[in-house]
């Protein structure tokens, strides 16, 4: 079987047999005119050889790395039905009603009624509901999951996706970690349509709180005082207001990391946000600063360094690297190499802030709940050559191109992230 990562994080294992019946599904609805349609491996009458293993399996990342830049097969029901129900089968989760946590930024929480395999927006939905935020609003935020540390914080791991059932994927993450529901846009054009309401004015206080006082944001002594008279006051709006005009408002500051720009092995603190990504370093004694901007990545990668087991695996060692080409000039590309432990999270982080730009260039709107179209149940083949039904839903609207400009993956990848043999995880 094929352990299948989705931004380095393990989501499931899958046969041949499986991929394929998910194939001839796919074509029988799309034709073969999606992205990537050539790409799938044929199959084969005789048992493989090592090399026609290997290469099955890297023409089968490739297939998937390209269906997943088309826009209109990843927001449909049958791609995340064929994930939604991947999952299920390989953490052996039956449907059954459970109760789930779902923490706000200031350590509050709210306990929702789901099914054990209802997928992310149904499970965001619910939690919005229990909250209180109206159906327009919903999905300005996102369900997280993020890991408590020894020093009693708590640490963003990645946003969950639609394709993937939030109690399993909180079940079957490593550590202490609990589900979150948090802002999940990036441009302050956004900030006022949300705090026209008094439910996410309250969201948006409570998360800037606690990012302040992480350290996340940048000014003098006067401009934190200030904001310490206005949360005691509980003036939530003007706390807001004037928290934007500090630097790296909006921003997730990541833990510091290695990158080999301007220099190799030059140790850096990267944040992103509203459309630029910033590397600060410290040279004799002073922070020093460069400026990417989102609209100069062509595409990035995450790679694993590191040397394999005989079985094909990473070793335990192996060091995550997210690897981004820019445009550093107007002639001139140039690959800038990160090595982080939170290059899962920098990637998710780069797809939703090129999707958010994407949305805001074509004038699009943030998709409300009566946006999404529920569609049929799902009858996909099982690993042991059953059936695994899955329903999921399709999300309207997105153009054709929208994936392949935020692709997030080059195919010239060293260092797969589809694996073959004994379920590695990267967290």
């Amino acid at each position: 079987s094929y352990n299948l990562h989705v931004n380095g994080v393990f989501h499931c294992s899958v046969r041949y047999s499986q991929f394929h019946d998910f194939h001839e599904q796919l074509k029988k609805e799309s034709g073969n005119s999606f992205y990537g349609s050539d790409r799938f491996p044929p199959k084969k009458l005789l048992p493989l050889t090592s090399v026609q293993k290997k290469e099955r399996r890297e023409r089968l990342e490739k297939y998937i790395q390209a269906v997943s830049q088309d826009g209109r097969i990843v927001n449909g029901d049958l791609f995340k039905g064929f994930l939604l129900s991947a999952q299920k089968e390989t953490r052996r989760e039956e449907p059954r009603d459970e109760s789930l946590n779902v923490y706000l930024m200031n350590g509050n929480k709210v306990t929702i009624d789901i099914k054990s395999t209802d997928q992310t927006d149904d499970v965001t939905e619910a939690a919005a509901a229990k909250i209180g935020l109206p159906d327009d609003l919903v999905y300005f935020f996102a369900l997280f999951i993020m890991k408590e540390t020894k020093e009693k914080h708590a640490e963003i791991v990645r946003r969950l996706h639609d394709f993937e059932s939030p109690y399993i994927s909180l079940n079957s993450a490593e550590g202490r970690n609990k589900l979150v529901f948090r802002r999940c846009y990036w441009d302050p054009i956004f900030d006022d349509e949300v705090m026209s309401n008094r439910v996410a004015l309250q969201l948006l206080f409570i998360q800037t709180v606690q990012e302040v006082q992480q350290g996340w944001l940048s000014g003098t002594k006067e401009q934190f005082k200030r904001l310490d008279a206005l949360r005691t006051k509980n003036s939530r709006r003007e706390y807001l207001q004037f928290a934007k005009t500090m630097k790296y408002y909006g921003h997730i500051i990541f833990k510091p990391c290695i990158v080999d720009y301007p220099e190799p092995d030059t140790k850096v603190t990267i944040s992103a946000g509203n459309k630029e990504l910033y590397f600060r370093v410290k040279e004799e004694g002073k922070d020093k600063e460069g400026v990417f901007r989102i609209t100069r990545i062509r595409c990035w990668r995450i790679s694993l360094l590191g040397e394999t087991n005989p079985t094909g695996d990473h070793k335990s060692d192996s060091q995550l690297q997210l690897s981004f080409e820019y445009l550093v000039s107007k002639s001139k590309l140039q690959w800038i190499n990160v090595v982080t432990e939170e290059a899962i999270l920098m990637s998710l982080t780069l797809q939703s802030m090129v999707e958010e730009l994407l949305l805001v260039k074509r004038g699009g709107k943030v998709k409300r709940p009566s946006d999404r179209i529920k569609g049929p149940t799902r009858q996909f083949k099982g690993r042991d050559g059953g059936v695994v039904t899955s329903v999921s839903s399709t999300t309207p609207g997105i153009p054709e191109d929208s994936s392949k400009a935020s692709m997030q993956q080059s195919e010239e990848d060293p260092k797969p992230l589809l694996s073959t043999g004994s379920v590695k995880k990267i967290t």
